[in-house]
């Protein structure tokens, strides 16, 4: 398709503005793509061309279609997302970024990083369905070009095809790109099958289509009898189609007669099941061979009338029966939502957003889990499996997977049901919960306020990724509320052991603010963090305490000052040393710092004289000094107005969740506050704590200060404090 046929094409359902945005779009595409051609050695523009032709065939909104523009401008080129944003707006934005691959991180292999894009895809299908109707547009005119790629490129491609791409386009009742993915994908993977049903179909394609000719001219007679406008016409059936009823059936080419199907259009529901009476009437059904999609819709949103019969021949003919609006649906699926949407047709949004809960469901699963390759395993079994219509036994229809047990319907009806299920019965007889549920049962689940809650049991028979994921839920929520129970107990006996008051420790308040502290939203979360070892109830208690030390510290503080000012120094009594400490006037007097409490400029501080080593720094809250001989303490004070850039080395202890990449941010967190590191240690328990001892180089209490609440807003830090050797 060329741009010019684009434009004309989109010119018959979008406005002069629209086809203005669109024109922009190919414009600043066609400028960021300048210069790079794809493996066919066409220029690469001609590829979001295609993408955006698909789209207009769709008849999608504008958006869309710019957005098909775009969608490799982030992925190949230097533009970025926020030129996008800044040229586009963020729904455009954000539609490229739910196609645009994961680059910028390491996998441990190529199928890792596959997953985590499809999973990328799913996730921002979930916030727009237009994302993924973008993406098989792109996939689509890949295929179509999948000759110029190498023979492990056109296996690889083909094949995530069948599993993904073709699946999902159905599930979304996308029929027409669905079936031409899955004929190209057959022709490379089973080339020698495909071509050979290809001859075979072309051998007596004549001979075929004389057949339905008449078959149409019959029914078009019959139609006029009654005075119904309808439009009739032939399909041929697809290649993949009637592969697959080859393998299935075990039928030979010549033993499949229905190569070609009826369809019928009409104007009214009341009209589809007029037409079956007459088809009916001049040819016999054959049994079991009569489907009403239009009564029991696919999840899909595809409605139609099917019925197989045998024809003016003998042969067996299947015919579809169905309404204009049911058509689009059927070719376009949730495509055609943007078009209903736009009140271009009657509006159907309820029924998709309704139809649809099913794919959001199973988006929930991936927040619960962080194997990417698991995720799309489970996306596979659910979205694309075959399914199975039941009935609540107030006659509502409950679509569920194949192979879904009573189970898998209660949930799909309530969680508070599914968790309370105790028995079921179908067709009004008392079944096992692990019975294998069939199209048309008619299902009644007990339920019981007594009941347990599920058993571990459901995991291995429930069919349904997102009602496995409910249970699980269920019992992390128990898990929780015991490990919460546990660990308020561990609180209490530490609380008891250090004699301290369980009332005056106890309150809301105080449990909130020490839960913040540990980077906790919510006081439950503290208490279920000391039952599974994540913290120490000791970690705890001295964080309640802390508070009431203070005054008592400070105040012993002032008291020591006191005892060793007996007199307040003037200046010319103290000597100015290198370390920025003054004392009183000793010539010659040698000063150090104590290694074991590291002093910094800003704490409160007193010497010590040693023997033979002069005069030793310690903070005054040092536990090394507190019995020592009264008249050995002297006097010290920090000198103000020393240069800042003066060093002193401070050992800080910081405890978090042992989790990857947290050395590394917390070194990246002290390296950004510009604070050199002497020294670093680290350890990890069974607990998964991890515990990092650091040396950093500070110029004051103050610059302390400042790198300890840095680090304490690294997620997953629980405490970060100063400690002495």
């Amino acid at each position: 398709m060329t741009m010019d046929e684009l434009i004309q094409q989109a010119s018959t359902y979008l406005d002069k503005n629209d086809i203005a945005l669109l024109k922009k779009a190919y414009e600043f595409a066609n400028e960021a793509h300048k210069g790079q051609v794809r493996k066919s050695g066409e220029p690469y523009i001609m590829h979001p061309i295609e993408v955006a032709g698909i789209l207009v065939e769709l008849k999608m909104d504008v958006i869309t279609i710019v957005s098909g523009f775009l969608h490799d401008v982030v992925e190949d080129t230097p533009i970025t997302l926020e030129d996008i944003r800044e040229k586009f707006g963020d729904n455009v934005a954000e539609l490229v970024d739910g196609v645009t691959k994961l680059r910028h991180f390491e996998y441990t292999s190529k199928e890792d990083q596959q997953a985590e894009n499809h999973r990328k895809m799913f996730v921002a299908m979930a916030r727009d369905l237009r994302c993924v109707i973008v993406k098989l547009a792109d996939r689509l005119h890949n295929m179509r070009t999948l000759k110029f790629m190498s023979h492990e490129k056109q296996i690889q491609k083909a094949n995530e095809t069948m599993e993904i791409f073709a699946p999902l386009a159905n599930r979304l009742g996308i029929s027409t790109i669905k079936w031409e993915l899955e004929d190209i994908s057959l022709r490379y993977l089973k080339p020698q099958q495909y071509y050979k049903i290809v001859n075979l179909m072309k051998q007596k394609r004549d001979e075929r289509e004389a057949y339905v000719a008449q078959v149409v001219e019959d029914l078009k007679q019959y139609v006029k009898s009654v005075h119904i406008d309808a439009e009739i016409s032939g399909r041929p059936k697809h290649i993949y189609s009637i592969y697959r009823k080859m393998v299935n059936q075990h039928k030979q080419f010549n033993e499949i007669y229905d190569l070609f199907a009826v369809r019928i259009i009409v104007k009214s529901i009341k009209d589809c099941y007029a037409i079956l009476g007459i088809i009916h009437t001049h040819w016999k059904p054959m049994p079991g061979r009569f489907k009403d999609y239009i009564a029991m819709p696919k999840a899909n949103m595809y409605q139609s009338l099917h019925t197989t019969v045998i024809g003016p021949k003998g042969d067996p003919l299947e015919v579809q029966i169905r309404t204009e609006e049911m058509h689009d649906v059927a070719e376009y699926g949730i495509a055609a939502h943007w078009a209903y949407k736009e009140g271009k047709v009657k509006n159907i949004n309820n029924k998709f957003e309704d139809k649809l809960t099913w794919f959001r469901e199973i988006l929930e699963y991936q927040k619960e889990t962080d194997d990417a390759k698991e995720f799309m395993e489970s996306l596979k079994m659910d979205l694309f499996s075959d399914t199975v219509f039941v009935f609540t036994p107030k006659g509502d229809v409950i679509e569920l997977p194949v192979g879904s047990v009573p189970i898998d319907f209660a949930y799909r009806i309530h969680t508070e049901i599914g968790n309370k299920t105790v028995g079921a019965k179908v067709n009004g007889k008392m079944v096992p919960l692990d019975y294998k549920l069939k199209t048309g049962d008619i299902v009644d689940v007990m339920t019981s306020s007594h009941s347990y809650g599920p058993s571990r049991d459901w995991l291995k028979i429930a069919q349904s990724s997102a009602v496995k994921n409910k249970i699980r839920q269920w019992f992390k929520r128990q898990q929780r509320q015991e490990n919460v129970a546990k660990g308020h107990e561990m609180l209490e006996k530490e609380l008891r052991s250090q004699n301290l008051s369980l009332k005056d420790n106890l309150t809301e308040e105080k449990i909130m603010h020490v839960a913040k502290k540990f980077n906790f939203s919510h006081e439950n979360e503290l208490f279920a963090a000391i039952s599974y070892g994540g913290i120490t109830a000791k970690q705890v208690v001295t964080r309640l305490t802390e508070d009431d030390h203070k005054p008592s510290e400070a105040a012993e503080a002032e008291e020591r000052i006191k005892q060793f000012s007996e007199n307040k120094p003037s200046a010319n009594q103290h000597r100015k040393t290198s370390l920025g400490v003054r004392v009183k006037g000793v010539d010659n007097l040698l000063v150090r710092l104590a290694r074991c409490c590291n002093p910094v400029p800003g704490d409160a501080i007193v010497g010590y004289i040693t023997r033979g080593r002069g005069v030793t720094i310690h903070r005054i809250d040092c536990p090394n000094i507190k019995n020592e001989e009264h008249q050995r303490l002297m006097n010290v004070e920090w000198e103000n107005n020393e240069s800042k850039s003066k060093a002193y080395n401070v050992d800080i202890e910081i405890m978090g969740y042992d989790r990857s990449g947290l050395l590394n941010e917390v070194l990246q967190c002290v390296s950004d506050a510009h604070t050199p590191i002497n020294g670093v240690s680290g350890r990890a328990d069974k607990n998964k704590v991890a515990t990092i001892h650091m040396t950093i180089a500070i110029t004051n209490i103050d610059h302390l200060y400042r790198v300890v609440e840095k680090i304490k807003r690294i997620p997953e830090i629980y405490s970060v404090r100063r400690v002495m050797q």
